[in-house]
């Protein structure tokens, strides 16, 4: 096993892994604005994370680009709205206006046509590098881009049964694919919702454990069930439900640290892997290369506890490409200035 594979494992297993793991997002954002700094920071910073391609043996019906100004249709028929080159745009217009019109739902079977043999060849060709698939289990996200968020939380107290029957439509959908990635050679499943708020969860903490918690619970299973970690992405301040996704057994969870604060963050470390990230709402676009160094430093003393970090930052709207550079020049080293 390669040394980035081997330091990811051992990260996740908090075993002391030789090095920080390192893991770069961008945004074509980046690649628009900055398009030399973008392939420095590339050539000079190489993740130990990749993800798989989606390589499908069906044609799945999309319109448009979703990072270009314009419409993108994507396979579920959701329109987005972009008003941005090189970001995502919103969906301002739902397919479900009505609860008599849930049947014009397309349900992108395509999806599951994953070409198993082909995707297991990419994973041995880059055996030394830790694969997530690309596939995203994403329930809250997804019924909010099929009924409109404003909508879902009227539907909530209003129109639960019809609101519980399409999400249990889509959580099977998606135990589907997750079923199906992982019977390919991937190290880990990847889910996602965006769940928080500047200053707490978008929804109750005791809504989200009864409706949502329990669709993550069985997604966590079937990684588990096959031999696969699970990683997990959610913005904003989900403080209050960090627990009860270690208790599900996530191994690694994509958040917003800065934004629910350090210490308030380190009572749970040594029992899930930070997966990032460096502020990207006033770090990465305000501060000095100085205060991006003692930000990383800052992390590293508040949740290191013999793994548990990886590096992981984005490059998007607004940041500084040479701060985005400190924080991946800071996390090489760390661990080698930290043990001398």
């Amino acid at each position: 096993m390669e040394d980035s594979k081997r330091n990811v494992f051992k990260t996740l297993e908090f075993d002391n892994p030789e090095l920080i793991p390192i893991h770069l997002w961008y945004l074509p954002w980046a690649n628009i604005h900055y398009p030399n700094e973008l392939k420095s920071i590339k050539r000079k910073f190489i993740d130990d994370i990749i993800s798989a391609p989606e390589l499908l043996s069906k044609t799945i019906r999309t319109i448009g680009d979703p990072y270009k100004i314009g419409e993108y249709t994507d396979e579920w028929g959701c329109v987005f709205e972009n008003r941005q080159d090189g970001i995502i745009g919103e969906v301002k217009n739902p397919i479900i206006k009505r609860w008599d019109n849930v049947e014009e739902i397309h349900f992108p079977n395509e999806l599951l046509s994953i070409k198993i043999e082909e995707i297991n060849n990419y994973c041995q060709k880059n055996n030394d590098k830790f694969l997530v698939s690309p596939c995203c289990a994403r329930p809250f996200e997804r019924i909010q881009f099929l009924r409109g968020s404003e909508n879902i939380y009227i539907d909530f107290y209003e129109s639960r049964n019809e609101f519980e029957s399409l999400l249990n439509n889509i959580h099977e959908f998606n135990c589907k694919r997750l079923e199906a990635w992982s019977k390919t050679e991937v190290d880990a499943l990847f889910i996602m919702d965006d769940w928080g708020a500047q200053n707490s969860l978008l929804i109750s903490p005791e809504l989200w454990r009864e409706i949502f918690k329990p669709l993550y619970k069985e997604y966590v299973e079937i990684a588990k069930r096959n031999g696969k970690y699970i990683f997990m992405h959610s913005d904003g301040n989900i403080l209050s439900i960090v627990l009860d996704l270690i208790e599900i057994g996530v191994d690694a969870l994509n958040s917003q640290i800065f934004a629910m604060g350090l210490n308030n963050l380190n009572k749970f470390k040594g029992q899930i892997t930070f997966w990032g990230e460096i502020d990207r709402q006033h770090m990465l676009p305000n501060f000095s290369v100085e205060e991006i160094e003692n930000g990383v430093e800052e992390v590293y003393h508040e949740l290191y506890a013999d793994g548990g970090i990886i590096g992981q930052c984005e490059f998007g709207p607004a940041a500084k490409h040479e701060n985005v550079y400190a924080v991946f020049e800071t996390w090489q080293k760390i661990l080698k200035n930290n043990n001398l």
